[in-house]
């Protein structure tokens, strides 16, 4: 089961985020990113990431520890703005936190030129993320993370922020565990992912057993007012019966037929193309910097 643990100082908010999570200390002295209950994404997005975190987590890939946390909204009353301290209130009691990674940084397209991704390892994130309909791992958005980024240790990949997860959960009178994803633009898919490779290693390890004692780790009061559900347990019966289908359907889901970085870029360039044209005279003078990546050092050096 997931460890509890209390908050006993707020040191920040995040706002890379639409949820808005924020830095907390607790009373086992470890340092949390807590995302909260009365955040605008709600409960299904904890929900997902625990599920699929700690799916991760039993198949071998890297995620941070999970803990439940006990907030208490008078340790953040310094909080500067009405909307966070409005967030805050709302979700006094038991939130999610994951245990903070100093220093690490964002798998960047920038970064991803110069960190090295094996195939297999590819494959695997890939799979995870068609397995649990995780359409939120993109070239812009990757919610993977390099660390220990300067350590001694070499640095390694790391996935975060599955709270978009499993959405057939926002609608479970249509989940079809053999519906098909785009995954064409997942932020690993220019590595030559070997989905086929992780299908064959990964699809027999998540059985109904792992799939229940992952659910049991959900706290009820994330699954009790599911609507057209009795109880909580019968919230986390449907999470293994679709989950488990959809591994045994994986042929059908398999994603393949990823661009290269050739590919990605003449992409880029045809959108930045097609937004020029759009623009007036004058501010075709003006460079199109969505499209453009910023100066970055060169990882090379650090990461060999």
């Amino acid at each position: 089961m997931l460890r509890e643990v209390t908050a006993t100082r707020y040191i920040e908010p995040l706002r890379s985020g639409g949820s808005v999570p924020g830095v907390v200390e607790a009373d086992d002295l470890g340092t949390y990113v807590v995302k909260f209950t009365g955040s605008a994404q709600g409960r299904k997005a904890l929900v997902a990431e625990v599920i699929v975190g700690e799916l991760a987590r039993a198949l071998g890939l890297r995620f941070p520890e999970l803990v439940l946390v006990h907030f208490d909204p008078a340790i953040a009353d310094h909080e500067p703005h009405q909307e966070v301290r409005g967030l805050h209130a709302a979700s006094a009691g038991v939130n999610l936190g994951m245990d903070h990674l100093p220093g690490a940084r964002d798998l960047t397209p920038e970064l991803a030129r110069v960190f090295p991704v094996g195939p297999l390892e590819a494959g695997k994130v890939v799979w995870l993320d068609a397995l649990t309909v995780n359409v939120d791992r993109t070239v812009h958005s990757s919610n993977l993370m390099v660390w220990p980024t300067l350590g001694v240790a070499p640095p390694r990949l790391w996935l975060i922020d599955h709270g978009a997860a499993l959405v057939f959960h926002h609608r479970w009178d249509a989940a079809d565990p053999r519906k098909t994803y785009d995954f064409r633009h997942h932020a690993l898919g220019h590595y030559g992912p070997d989905v086929r490779a992780a299908d064959a290693e990964l699809a027999p390890r998540v059985t109904e057993e792992l799939l229940r004692r992952i659910l049991a780790e959900v706290p009820d009061a994330w699954l009790d007012d599911e609507p057209g559900f009795a109880t909580a347990d019968e919230v986390r019966a449907a999470y293994v019966t679709y989950l488990h289908a959809r591994v045994q359907a994986s042929g059908d889901w398999l994603p393949t037929g990823f661009p290269t970085r050739e590919e990605l870029a003449a992409e880029e360039a045809l959108r930045a193309a097609k937004n020029q044209q759009g623009r007036p005279a004058w501010l075709k003078q003006v460079p199109d910097l969505h499209g453009k990546p910023a100066a970055q050092q060169d990882w090379s050096v650090h990461l060999g």
